[in-house]
């Protein structure tokens, strides 16, 4: 920020810049400024600008060192001197009054020492000066030229200012100024538009029309550097010759970067500023730089990035092109990957960089752990710390750094570590028959727990849950259990349905098993009851009394047994001798 006041020393080049409005020294100002130069030189003071509120600012300049030194300017009676003041002495007295001014205050004074037996060294702001002494001794020559979008004002010679009179040396002529321009024909390659005054803010009440003109095969590339009017200001784009051409765009406001391409070899600019009191804002102006292209329907030419390549959709970079960009492994690309060749023949986006990469990818987080970081992003030398929660023990790197590669990304020291449980896993027990376990899975990990379920009409015999105690190897806490029939008659029913379904050939074989030997025994009992009762009814004698020899008679036996399991099923004949 400028300062209000003060004492310049040995002064040589510089410039005093009036303070900037609402700063510390508030609306109203009183500001004095001491510039002393060496012993034995002069100062010339030059008016770069100077606008000034003639009812409430005051500008005076004096020739000395002191308020008692002589006025040599005073604003509220003379005219801006377009050569400058030179002192009398080796001192200027500069002070400023301002009381709550309507507008805001302006002002720029350079001032430079010289020899008293040469002339001061001439400047030409936004423009060059040549002279054909560097030391400035009386007959120099100092030629000046505008830079582009601006024009020496006053117009025509002199544009050249000679170094006069030995005995009092000054240049015989005052210091042209370079202006930028309120319209005008330009028919150079390559130039710039500059709002009227740039760089200082334009003034209201301006009309100004620039015509563009190239050569008849080429067109016209319009790029919008700064744009920043008024409101109610605006700008149109004729896209052709004089105002009556088709509107190419009307700008407003604020806008930001962008490019305009005409359709033919000329372009005319028309900038219009209402007048009347300026707005409390001041609107910065515009700078708009041209230049001629080849007239085809083509987007210029991008090369591929350093560190990178480039695709087209097209061979030729037709309206509609699409252009892909890719960098090599350990660059990275900045900017836009894709660009579009648009409808003006402009590109939609600046072409992309390839920059180099400094960062390692994430190496990621650890099951069953958790990592701690040195910098977040993982740049190059950053650390990552990995560690394991309680019963896992680390498999691998603890630490781990990223560190930078001549080709390639930058990668880590190692691979990410493991986090393993300290003891062995408990093997699956197996599954009881009649019976089921939960979450079967091969290996459970020590202290988990199993649990076992029978089917229905077992019971379970044993215990129902066991759990895997951690060691070398681990253990489960006891043997699986069984699973056992639930009720006896469930038992017997299935004895019973295994007999009524045994083969019929083994029944008969059982059958005359037994007939053969409880049928002699029942032969024997008939028998022997048959002839006690034959002797005791018939003969009235005891049943043991009698001797003798008999005769025998066949004698049929047929099966008293009931039970099935044991029928025989056929008659047979015994003889029997008593």
């Amino acid at each position: 920020m400028a300062s209000c006041g003060g004492t310049i020393h040995n002064a040589t080049l510089g410039r005093i810049v009036s303070p900037e409005p609402g700063g510390a020294a508030g609306p109203n100002l009183t500001c004095r400024w001491v510039i002393e130069a060496a012993e034995g030189r002069r100062l010339h003071l030059h008016f770069e600008r100077v606008s000034l509120d003639e009812d409430n600012d005051r500008l005076m300049v004096r020739s000395g060192g002191s308020p008692l030194s002589p006025v040599i300017y005073d604003s509220d009676m003379d005219d801006v001197p377009e050569r400058g003041l030179i002192s009398d002495a080796q001192s200027l007295y500069v002070e400023l009054l301002s009381e709550t001014p309507a507008n805001p205050l302006l002002l720029s004074l350079r001032f430079e020492a010289f020899e008293e037996d040469r002339c001061f060294a001439p400047f030409l702001a936004h423009g060059n000066v040549t002279t054909t002494d560097p030391e400035y001794r009386p007959g120099t020559l100092a030629t000046f030229s505008c830079l582009p979008g601006y024009a020496l004002e006053p117009p025509g010679p002199p544009s050249a200012i000679e170094c006069v009179d030995p005995t009092e040396p000054h240049w015989n002529d005052t210091e042209p100024a370079c202006k930028a321009m309120c319209g005008g024909e330009l028919s150079e390659p390559a130039g710039v538009v500059l709002s009227p005054d740039w760089p200082q803010s334009y003034s209201p009440g301006q009309d100004c029309v620039w015509g563009l003109h190239v050569q008849e095969e080429k067109r016209i590339l319009l790029q919008v550097e700064i744009l920043n009017v008024r409101e109610g200001d605006m700008l149109t784009l004729f896209d052709g010759d004089g105002p009556s051409a088709r509107v190419l765009a009307q700008l407003r406001g604020p806008q930001p970067r962008r490019r305009l391409l005409s359709s033919g070899p000329d372009l005319t600019l028309q900038f219009q500023a209402p007048p009347g009191p300026p707005n409390p804002g001041l609107g910065q102006g515009f700078v708009l730089h041209f230049k001629e292209v080849p007239r085809n329907d083509t987007c210029p030419e991008l090369p591929p990035p350093e560190w990178g390549w480039r695709t087209a959709s097209h061979g030729d970079l037709i309206r509609g092109t699409v252009l892909t960009y890719q960098c090599e492994p350990g660059y990275e690309l900045l900017g836009s990957d894709i660009l579009t060749c648009q409808w003006d023949l402009s590109w939609s986006a600046a072409p992309p960089a390839c920059q180099k990469i400094m960062t390692c990818a994430d190496p990621g987080e650890i099951t069953n752990g958790h990592r701690t970081t040195s910098d977040a992003g993982f740049p190059v030398g950053s650390h990552v710390q990995y560690r394991c929660l309680p019963g896992y023990s680390l498999e691998g790197a603890a630490v781990l750094t990223c560190y930078s590669r001549d080709t390639g990304t930058p990668k880590w020291s190692d691979r990410v570590p493991k986090c393993a449980l300290k003891y062995e896993p408990c093997l699956n027990p197996g599954v009881p028959e009649n019976g089921y376990q939960t979450l079967y899975k091969h290996h459970y990990q020590a202290g988990e727990s199993l649990r076992f379920f029978c089917y229905e009409g077992f019971e379970l015999i044993g215990e129902v849950t066991i759990t895997c105690v951690p060691g070398h190897p681990s253990q489960w806490t006891s043997q699986p259990p069984l699973c056992k029939v639930a009720y006896e008659e469930l038992l017997d029913n299935r004895k019973l349905e295994v007999t009524q379904t045994t083969d019929p050939s083994r029944q008969l074989e059982g059958g005359n098993l037994a007939l053969a030997i409880l049928l002699p025994l029942g032969l024997v009992i008939v028998l022997g009851s048959g002839v006690y009762i034959y002797y005791t009814k018939l003969q009235g004698k005891s049943l043991f009394g009698f001797s003798g020899s008999h005769s025998y008679s066949p004698i049929t036996v047929e099966s008293d047994f009931s039970n099935p399991l044991y029928e025989a099923g056929d008659t047979r004949e015994y003889e029997v001798s008593i």
